[in-house]
């Protein structure tokens, strides 16, 4: 059965299906009285999880503004198509995949698979770096590969963005000549004594087990050191693969390479400004309950437990696909809850925290679009990073970024480090702890399972400690914190491979708790 906690960009309806699922495997296999004590533990799962949807609910009207909701303009199924086609571009021109490997295997959040069949197969101009999906009434889609700043779906009618794109590189030589974490050359000094080779190779290959879960990389690090890494077929150590909101946390990341800066503090009033005229409620909003998902903007997303498909297209979407102002569309949202009284995963907090980034970078006379490079990736040894951007060349790192498994194992480590880089602080001292304790909109709504754009192992669906921490992307993309362990373990995959499950990636995790000591 799928692990929802590698499943929190799915619809519960997703979930469901993935109970559905393992019980057939089970009838297939002839264990007919397991099958039916399954089904009777689903029920009785399925109970549970509608009982606290309901109080999730209740709470959230008792507490609910008086504001209107606006529904994100356009046809829904072009903004499918700008979605398959942003997907199918990076998955190109970025990833190097195959056209009709990623078509079928890739990126379902923004282009659903039952979508992609209403729709032309995309149309790849490598000379031009663009893909193109046509609709049945004659409207194109485009996205065009765009550098660094990868791929971009245009607005319908127009074939240009709306801002220069930079080339952005790192300041370090080739990762092959630089020993590891700043480079990609590992040490000959032999395996740590304090553990079994042996299990943890096992536990690598474990994450591989299943060929139907489409396991991309597997990265594991013990105190800093790259202890074991396994990689799909055509992937590589260097490989930018879809992450997806794992993009969230490395959003939190720059916000706190500000904050160490001096440019903003997490207790301050977000100085967004579309918020700032008199009496406006939204002046409130802290850039702590931003990043703790408690802004109460009003929006719809999938992940809201009332959450209903028949009212539309939702904005949590809308704002990969729209090819608007990300931010200024985010930022016209009104209020559903006053701040920090109601938890919910939606797209408008992250996009709100890069509107802050690109305010707070610009303020001080410094280029934007290279501001990630210089202020972290370069620190840490990150090179394979892509962060896309809408056509106004706003970051959309809630989700659309690409990088290799090492270097979401960089960022990991950053965080288990606490912020401390070799030496130099580049995180505020206390902000692992801040991104990882439970947010308390969260816990009021008695989810125990969320902090600072980072996921927290609170309800221990995953076979690892409960303080342990991770950046959690759809399709299974994760990078786990395991304080405790000195641990970070990554595991990307092709999206389609989720729907299978994640017994693979659990069976690792239970082998490498086996094997890897607790810290002293």
């Amino acid at each position: 059965m799928q692990d929802q906690s590698i499943c929190r960009e799915c619809t519960p309806g997703i979930r469901t299906l993935h109970l559905f699922m393992a019980l057939v495997a089970m009838v297939a296999s002839n264990m007919t009285n397991v099958a039916a004590l399954s089904a009777q533990e689903q029920t009785a799962e399925q109970q549970a999880a509608q009982a606290r949807n309901e109080k999730l609910i209740s709470r959230g009207k008792s507490l609910e503004l008086p504001t209107k909701y606006a529904p994100p303009p356009g046809d829904p199924l072009e903004h499918h198509a700008s979605g398959f086609a942003k997907i199918m571009c990076s998955a190109v021109f970025i990833t190097g995949l195959d056209p009709d490997f990623a078509a079928e295997n890739v990126g379902y959040f923004t282009g659903p698979s039952e979508e992609r069949t209403k729709m032309g197969k995309p149309v790849i101009d490598r000379a031009e770096r663009t893909v193109k999906v046509v609709l049945p009434n004659g409207v194109i889609r485009t996205a065009k590969h765009l550098g660094s700043q990868g791929c971009v779906t245009l607005p319908i009618g127009q074939d240009t963005v709306q801002f220069t794109p930079v080339k952005v590189t790192s300041k370090f030589p080739d990762a092959s000549t630089q020993p590891w974490p700043m480079g990609d050359r590992l040490p000959t000094t032999p395996f740590p004594k304090a553990l079994d080779s042996a299990k943890v190779a096992e536990a690598v290959n474990a994450a591989f087990d299943s060929a139907s879960e489409m396991t991309a990389a597997f990265v594991v690090t013990w105190k800093g050191r790259l202890i074991g890494e396994r990689y799909g077929d055509g992937i590589t150590a260097s490989t930018p693969l879809e992450s997806w909101s794992m993009g969230k946390s490395l959003t939190a990341t720059l916000m706190g390479v500000l904050i160490k800066q001096g440019v903003y503090s997490l207790s301050q009033p977000a100085p967004i400004p579309e918020w700032q005229a008199p009496g406006d409620p939204r002046a409130r909003i802290r850039i702590a309950d931003i990043l703790h998902m408690s802004s109460g903007i009003r929006i719809r997303a999938p992940q809201d437990p009332d959450y209903d498909p028949s009212l539309g297209y939702p904005d949590h979407i809308y704002l990969y696909t729209g090819s608007v102002n990300s931010f200024k569309y985010a930022a016209t949202r009104p209020q559903q809850w006053a701040p920090n009284t109601v938890g919910r995963y939606r797209n408008t907090d992250p996009v709100l925290i890069n509107y802050l980034i690109r305010l707070g970078v610009e303020k001080h006379g410094e280029e934007y679009l290279s501001f990630p490079q210089r202020a972290l990736f370069d620190k840490i040894g990150i090179r394979t990073m892509v962060m896309e951007t809408d056509p106004f060349g706003n970051f959309l790192t809630q989700g659309y970024e690409f990088a290799s498994g090492r270097d979401w194992a960089r960022l990991g480590n950053l965080y288990l480090q606490d912020g401390v880089w070799k030496g130099e602080r580049i995180l505020p001292q206390g902000y692992a702890k801040f991104v990882s304790t439970l947010a308390s909109a969260w816990k009021a709504d008695n989810r125990p399972i969320y902090g600072g754009f980072f996921w927290i192992n609170g309800e221990g669906e995953l076979p690892v400690p409960r303080e342990a921490y991770y950046m959690a992307g759809a399709g299974g993309q994760t990078t786990l914190i395991i304080p405790s362990h000195d641990l970070v373990v990554v595991r990307l995959g092709h999206y389609k491979g989720s729907e299978v499950g994640s017994s693979g990636f659990n069976r690792a995790l239970t082998l490498l708790m086996q094997t890897v000591p607790r810290s002293k």
